[in-house]
């Protein structure tokens, strides 16, 4: 079975980005930047939503030819673009990238997804992965929270039916003030 993560960047407060999807607050520093892409360079599969499909695709296939381009962006846009995605989407028509589209239940796919065999899966979408939460399908929180309040926005987390008690694996801090919490799932209370 696949292990299935939600990793995200949050501010304080609780957000995954502010009013009109502003992101402007989560800049990453070079080492959680690097983080990132070695996480990426680990993932056997991404799972995204539209929204954060659209925000994906719009920058990382060809970042690395954009003029200035560091070594670490030149490393993540190869990484991003070579990794297996799934893109859940009743509204896009079209995906590129290493990246095939689906249309149907969310819930009923990743299922499926997890009980195939492959490396770890991270999901990503606020609303893709509130499905998920709902549905107990996530393994791991991966939590990189920012020192920023932005007064509302798009929440991390979802209403939930029922508790789900976490044990903490990892910490660490990022320059900045940047701070990394990962917690894996022990079951529902």
């Amino acid at each position: 079975m696949r292990k299935l993560t939600f990793a995200m960047n949050m501010s304080v407060d609780g957000y995954i980005a502010a009013p009109g999807d502003d992101l402007g607050w989560s800049v990453p520093s070079d080492e959680l930047f690097q983080w990132w892409s070695d996480r990426v360079d680990g993932t056997g599969l991404a799972l995204y939503g539209r929204k954060l499909w659209e925000t994906m695709s719009s920058h990382w296939p060809t970042a690395d030819k954009q003029p200035g381009a560091t070594p670490a962006a030149i490393e993540y846009a190869g990484r991003w673009r070579d990794m297996s995605k799934v893109v859940f989407s009743s509204t896009t028509s079209t995906v590129d990238w290493n990246t095939r589209l689906v249309t149907g239940d969310a819930v009923t796919e990743i299922t499926r997804l997890k009980a195939d065999d492959g490396g770890p899966m991270d999901i990503g979408g606020a609303t893709l992965a509130a499905a998920a939460m709902r549905a107990g399908l996530i393994d791991e929180y991966a939590i990189v929270t920012h020192p920023v309040l932005v007064g509302g926005g798009t929440p991390f987390f979802t209403a939930l039916d029922n508790w789900v008690n976490l044990s903490l694996v990892e910490t660490r801090t990022f320059p900045d003030g940047m701070v990394l919490t990962r917690y894996e799932t022990r079951g529902k209370a």
